[in-house]
């Protein structure tokens, strides 16, 4: 127990004087400023090429979405992620080490023996495809469901819908994803941020208030045109829990043909069945799924 009494002082002081490190000193790696930029460039793209010309600069719920990425990118971290990130990758370890096994012995490769574009592809690949199957999750486990409703109790779609999300999603997420990234290992710094701008700039830009498709590389990333379908409030006969799950890659929605893109989808309406009595502030939306028994 002393252990993971140690964990959780560790997690939060180191986390603490890393956002400090992030806030006050510029790096081609920071987060912190990396967010600010990619936010501002994909925002001056609708600006410029707005796909609704008549939604408004500052769009419904634009302020709070725009909270919730910086809530969720960083303040999350320092509340409850990266205490239970670190306890969860030590139980793993202490669970392997009850049968003298560890993650080494598991490993199939590691990224950084690889070539560096190979490498960085592979780790690419691995956690997206997890990614695309853990949003799946979210929408045919009930209760996750009910979590996920935060993201899609959005009206109007604007960069910043990227982040709206509920606090467990990430939790999920990074449980999920812990094994898999495990079992590749050998990836550093390097490889994650750059897998994680790439995969901030697509999703951003899935959510903006753009009407671009990408041509023919529509069939490998996930863009506006497509993602507007997986928002849609009025799901296809064909499937009952959503449609379009790609994060940053459309191809995994492409070979298991849960793909759908009908037609222009400029002004659906967006939002899921009875979210007219969804709440409409942070806090509420954040105690709904302790709340409802739906």
């Amino acid at each position: 127990m002393e252990k993971y009494f140690d964990i959780f002082k560790d997690s939060y002081s180191g986390y603490w004087n890393y956002l400090l490190s992030e806030i006050t000193r510029f790096h081609w790696e920071n987060y912190f400023y990396g967010l600010i930029l990619v936010s501002l460039i994909v925002w001056g793209l609708e600006l410029l090429f707005p796909w609704r010309k008549q939604q408004k600069i500052f769009r419904k719920d634009f302020w709070l979405d725009t909270f919730y990425m910086f809530f969720n990118f960083f303040l999350l971290n320092l509340i409850v992620l990266i205490f239970l990130s670190n306890t969860a990758e030590a139980f793993f370890n202490d669970i392997l080490g009850l049968v003298d096994l560890h993650v080494s012995n598991f490993q199939l490769f590691e990224v950084n023996k690889l070539p560096f574009g190979i490498g960085l592809l592979a780790f690419f690949l691995i956690s997206d495809f997890v990614q695309w199957n853990t949003h799946r999750l979210l929408h045919r486990v009930p209760f996750l469901w009910n979590f996920h409703k935060v993201h899609h109790s959005v009206k109007e779609m604007g960069f910043a819908a990227h982040l709206r999300y509920h606090w467990m999603e990430p939790i999920v997420y990074k449980s999920i994803l812990y094994i898999p990234i495990a079992i590749i290992g050998g990836f550093n710094i390097d490889d994650v941020a750059i897998v994680h701008f790439f995969a901030l700039t697509v999703g951003h830009l899935n959510h903006a208030n753009l009407g671009w498709d990408y041509g023919p590389f529509k069939y490998i990333f996930n863009n506006p045109k497509m993602h507007i379908w997986h928002h849609a409030k009025v799901l296809p006969k064909h499937t009952k829990y959503g449609v379009n799950y790609g994060l940053t890659l459309s191809i995994w929605d492409y070979l298991f043909k849960t793909n759908h893109v009908p037609h222009n989808g400029r002004d659906i309406e967006l939002g899921f069945h009875g979210d007219e009595s969804f709440p409409k502030k942070f806090i509420q939306q954040e105690i709904y799924p302790i709340k409802t028994n739906n």
